[in-house]
């Protein structure tokens, strides 16, 4: 187990970072954890931590749509987790129809994310186009 300051150093988040995202869900609650106690984190609060930060600074979403990108992944996991324990192809679709909405989630807030980005490459494109238009009328 491991104490804040360690998961802060492995993540590069700072500890009232940590605390904020398991106030709002992002990371889950300790399983046991005495009231006074310090928390113990896992390897896996670690892994958690550091998915949440490559998504946030890839994406850069708010939070309340990186839970909700995670926790469509977490119900994916779950149902890949049922596809792989089961034998039966009628519940093997069921599984995969279940997990096309949580796709479908994750989709359309990444695509949200690029859209915003084509529009800030077109912006940025015609600013350039603009300063060398100014730079050539100046040059003459």
């Amino acid at each position: 187990m491991i104490r804040i300051g360690e998961v802060a150093e492995r993540t590069g988040l700072t500890p009232r970072t940590i605390r904020y995202y398991e106030e709002i869900g992002l990371l889950p609650p300790p399983s046991e954890r005495r009231k006074g106690e310090h928390r113990a984190y896992d390897d896996g609060d670690v892994e958690r931590l550091n998915e949440l930060k490559r998504l946030r600074d890839l994406l850069n979403i708010p939070l309340d749509e990186l839970k909700e990108l995670l926790e469509a992944e977490e119900a994916r996991a779950a149902i890949r987790k049922q596809f792989r324990e089961t034998d039966s192809d009628d519940e093997r679709v069921r599984l995969l129809d279940a997990a096309l909405p949580h796709v479908d989630t994750q989709l359309e807030l990444v695509r949200h994310r690029l859209e915003e980005l084509r529009r800030l490459e077109a912006e940025l494109v015609d600013k350039r186009k603009s300063i060398l238009a100014r730079k050539r009328e100046l040059a003459h």
